[in-house]
């Protein structure tokens, strides 16, 4: 090919689309050149009529025109056609539709009589301000009212021609023109405030409130707890939760998780791997998948009444691996957090890890036979096997053709959405059941060097996958990090991206339909069916605030007549009952999905859960299970229980616990001197003393246990607690020293035995250990000793001076003093129901309080009449004495192996033998009488477990 010259300088070039050896040359100038390659010396010049430079050239695809662009903005088109009736593409199309002229505005003359709807009123899709009823209006129309004039202005009035003034009073002057302000107002609902309520009803609900457009409903905004002078145990959360099934409060570091926690609970086969999980001798201090199975049992039990995770959010922190995921949720002042993709990490590191802590191979039971092993393997951990998606991937090399395999096993499933295709590229299925289809078989290209033929060439990977190799749960996590993956979610006129059930067909190729989403199960099909269970949804109020929701069908509300849908809205502590339609609907962009559990249908009958521990073993009452290295056994103030003392339904036995600041109190001050608690102080639990109720050694603890933690502590609250420094650290304490998840098993034991737990003030303590014993199975002395109109709670220091006429916590609290006092007045309380006296005694009782402040007087003052002795037991209060240690163990691992040996001790082993029959320490519980049975007497009827106004400490 020739070579030919072009003196201005090309900086376009085009080629002919019907000549492939004609090039249009363009200057930035506007000198054009059309010359063929094979015959320079015929080329053509041309000079456009432009100032500006040329910055874009385009020849159309018949040859006959070329067009050019510059910098001005301005076409210049050449053209080789006399007429213009050649079209650019050389064809004629379809002629434009073009929008209808709107009809010119009528001119209307203004009169006196002309009416006001003459003008029309522009389209709008918003409810206007006009639209709101006025019954729905919480204050009155007219509000504000106007500032009254005060009455010495009014008495100094005076008119002169219709108008009225006075002078300003002296005790008035200097305000003038000054608005006081009042504190921040209080918008919580407190159980002290039911009274001073108008029925305490809900406001109605407005149209607002209902799930459409780009507004949040009110229901599914965020939810915080208040606090009251009387603390969070005055929170009204009944008034957000008239349900049969529990929320989970707010107020705890880490309390992101709760939705995700409320997801897996009504996950029935993962609720059941979880609870089995705190049956089993589990060796870890910090273990997720127990914490786990201690809140859903505490969930499954409280039916309806709030509940904390406190202690499973406690625990996260303490994980390995939690700092590598970045999952501990630092509250920094100022920053905010997309929750949406963190409940999505917090949700591979918790699968992670309960897959880790769930593994007792090779122990493991059968729960899924279709993952049964072969005689050479072992079988896989619980949540492996209703999770795992065991396939293989295969990667094909198209140079050579040749193909290799690995394993490939994964828990979750990440949705990857179809990406912008170019105009000339065919769309795939764009539907949920397809998505995730294509999602699990992750088809997709890339360069990279083949192994076979050590070519860098372009392979194609793929997962197959048979139907067989679904697993019995689906977990998904949804990725919707941007607007391109959540428009596939938004609904549309006619139908909604996400149905109650799926059907999958993993056979098909990705450009073919992946399954169907449906509103009921279509048997004649070969599509493997799952259900929709639960999901986690991130509420986006705006573009940085976020906050989390769990959607639930709940199965104990399924086929229930009283129940309008199963499907349920968790909020936290705030639980509500929703429609189908609202649950699976995602109307705009501030409902995006974040997690989501499918369960397999033909699967649920298949599981195998027999396999599985359900029952404590009740050894660990008997175990001498102690951390502290330097423990003195001399000063033990305990005896564990033998096995013919074991308690049975209705065995009465005292409670008390220590506690110790972990966290202070977060407050808020504002510039009127009124303060607001944005976060309490955050307690853990530092020493716990049950002791025997009944029998021979009535009076005698059976546990007394310091809680060893590894958490800083702020205060140990000495006065308080009776906890010194140094009570709770293994190489320094003198005394028996456990882990927190001992003692609470020990109590959760305790409870599922049926036991009755008498103690004052008994719902902070459990509230605080984070576990929920059932208000039949609570005696407490605080409510017993409670007259519910005077509004005051006494205590237990007040009580026991003047009912037992004796002087306790008089320098520190002690566990086991406090829990025998509580024990003695019980007796004493049932010493005069029988007697009848008991009405008298609680009207001299709230006269002394009052008389004495609710103070005990010194002990040189004369105390009143005894009414009941207390047991004469020997009990030496520990106290801590310093003392120089050299640690023994130089690491945590070693500390845990100790605790490991404890718990695996084989002489505790034995198999469970049977009660005795007539075993002093299991004499059948008789409770006390109701206030309605209690008899004849003017506090009939207002002693009980009614909520009070005021809260003393013990």
């Amino acid at each position: 090919m020739s070579s030919f010259n072009f003196a201005n300088g090309p900086s376009l070039l085009n080629v002919h689309p019907l000549k492939s050896t004609s090039l249009v040359l363009t200057a930035n100038t506007g000198v054009v050149n059309v010359v063929d390659i094979l015959k320079p010396e015929t080329s053509e010049f041309y000079q456009l009529e432009t100032q500006a430079f040329v910055v874009s050239s385009s020849v159309s695809p018949t040859g006959a025109y070329v067009a050019f662009g510059d910098t001005e903005g301005t076409i210049h088109l050449l053209s080789s056609v006399e007429d213009d009736d050649l079209p650019f593409n050389g064809f004629d199309g379809q002629p434009a539709e073009w929008i209808d002229a709107p009809e010119p505005i009528p001119e209307i003359e203004w009169t006196d009589d002309t009416p006001l709807n003459a003008i029309g009123v522009p389209y709008y899709s918003d409810y206007l301000l006009s639209a709101y009823d006025k019954d729905f209006q919480s204050v009155p129309e007219y509000y504000p009212p106007p500032m009254k004039i005060p009455p010495q202005i009014m008495s100094s009035l005076r008119q002169v021609d219709g108008l009225a003034f006075a002078q300003m009073p002296k005790e008035l002057q200097g305000r003038r023109n000054v608005i006081s302000t009042a504190g921040p107002k209080r918008q919580g609902r407190f159980r002290s405030e039911k009274s001073r309520r108008n029925g305490g009803s809900p406001p109605p609900e407005s149209p607002l409130d209902a799930q459409r457009g780009d507004r949040v409903p009110r229901h599914y905004q965020r939810v915080e707890i208040e606090y009251s002078k009387f603390g969070v145990e005055d929170f009204d959360f009944a008034f957000y939760n008239k349900t049969p099934f529990s929320g989970l409060e707010t107020h705890i570091l880490n309390s992101y998780t709760n939705a995700l926690v409320q997801a897996m609970h009504y996950v029935l086969p993962l609720r059941r791997i979880a609870k089995s999980h705190i049956t089993t001798p589990c060796a870890r201090e910090y273990c997720l998948l127990c914490e786990l199975g201690f809140v859903m049992r505490m969930l499954e039990d409280a039916k309806g009444i709030n509940c904390q995770a406190t202690n499973f959010c406690k625990t996260i922190p303490n994980v390995t691996s939690a700092n590598t995921y970045g999952v501990v949720d630092y509250v920094q002042d100022g920053q905010e957090t997309n929750y949406g993709s963190k409940i999505q990490i917090f949700n591979r590191f918790l699968v992670e890890n309960l897959r880790v802590e769930g593994n007792a191979a090779p122990r493991n039971p059968v729960i899924n036979p279709a993952m049964a092993p072969l005689p050479s393997s072992s079988v896989p951990p619980p949540i492996t096997q209703l999770l795992s998606i065991n396939s293989k991937s295969v990667t094909v090399c198209n140079h050579c053709k040749r193909s290799r395999e690995k394993p490939d096993t994964a828990h979750i499933v990440d949705m990857i959405y179809p990406r912008r295709l170019a105009s000339n590229e065919a769309l795939p299925p764009s539907d949920f059941a397809s998505i995730l289809r294509n999602s699990l078989l992750r088809d997709y290209t890339h360069k990279a060097t083949c192994q076979f033929c050590k070519q860098l060439t372009i392979q194609q990977t793929r997962r197959p996958l048979a139907a067989n190799e679904l697993p019995p749960l689906l977990l998904i996590n949804a990725s919707v990090h941007n607007d391109d993956a959540q428009r596939f979610w938004h609904d549309t006129r006619t139908t909604r991206f996400l149905k109650p059930f799926l059907g999958l067909d993993v056979n098909t190729e990705p450009s073919q339909a992946g399954g169907l989403v449906s509103e009921s199960i279509d048997h004649s099909s070969d599509l493997v069916w799952y259900e929709l269970r639960s999901m986690v949804i991130d509420v986006r109020q705006d573009e940085k605030r976020s906050h989390l929701v769990s959607i639930i069908k709940v199965p104990e509300a399924e086929n229930k007549p009283d129940s309008p849908s199963p499907w349920f809205m968790f909020n936290d502590f705030s639980v509500r009952n929703i429609s189908e339609e609202e649950a699976l609907s995602f109307p705009s962009n501030w409902k995006i999905p974040a997690v989501l559990y499918f369960e397999r249908i033909d699967a649920r009958e298949t599981l195998e859960f027999s396999g599985l521990p359900m029952q404590v073993d009740p050894y660990i009452l008997s175990q001498d299970i102690s951390l502290s290295v330097v423990r003195d056994n001399a000063r033990k103030a305990h005896e564990s229980l033998q096995v013919d003392e074991f308690p049975k339904p209705g065995t009465v036995v005292a409670v008390d616990a220590e506690f110790v600041q972990m966290q202070q109190e977060e407050t808020e001050m504002f510039t009127d001197g009124s303060r607001r608690v944005i976060r309490p102080a955050r307690l853990g639990l530092a020493r716990v003393s049950v002791i025997r109720g009944s029998g021979p050694k009535e009076g005698v603890p059976f546990i007394d246990d310091y809680i060893h933690t590894s958490e800083d502590i702020v205060n140990y609250l000495t006065e308080f607690s009776g906890i010194q420094p140094g009570d709770l650290n293994p190489h320094m304490s003198s005394h028996t020293l456990v882990p927190l998840k001992v003692a609470y098993k020990k109590l959760r034991l305790l409870i599922d035995l049926g036991c009755i737990f008498i103690g004052h003030g008994l719902s902070k303590d459990f509230r605080i250990i984070n576990i929920f014993v059932p208000p039949d199975q609570v005696l407490d002395t605080v409510d017993l000793y409670f007259i519910k109109e005077r509004q005051r709670r006494i205590s237990l220091r007040f009580l026991t001076w003047y009912i037992l006429q004796q002087d306790i916590q008089q320098e520190t609290h002690d566990s086991i003093e406090d829990a025998r006092s509580a024990l003695a007045l019980y007796k004493a309380y049932q010493e005069m129901e029988e007697q009848r006296t008991f009405d008298a005694k609680l009207d001299e009782l709230y006269r002394a309080g009052r008389e004495h402040n609710w103070k005990p007087p010194s002990a040189t003052k004369t105390s009143p009449t005894p009414l009941h002795a207390s047991p004469t037991l020997s009990h030496a209060s520990p106290t801590f004495f310093p003392r120089s240690v050299s640690p023994p163990f130089s690491s945590a691992d070693a500390l845990q192996n100790q605790f490991q040996a404890f718990t695996l001790d084989p002489q505790f082993r034995s198999p469970y033998l049977p009660l005795s029959p007539d075993s002093s320490f299991s004499r059948p519980y008789s409770p006390p009488r109701t206030p309605q049975q209690n008899h004849s007497g003017h506090h009939r009827g207002k002693r009980g477990t009614g909520s009070g106004q005021q809260w003393t400490s013990r």
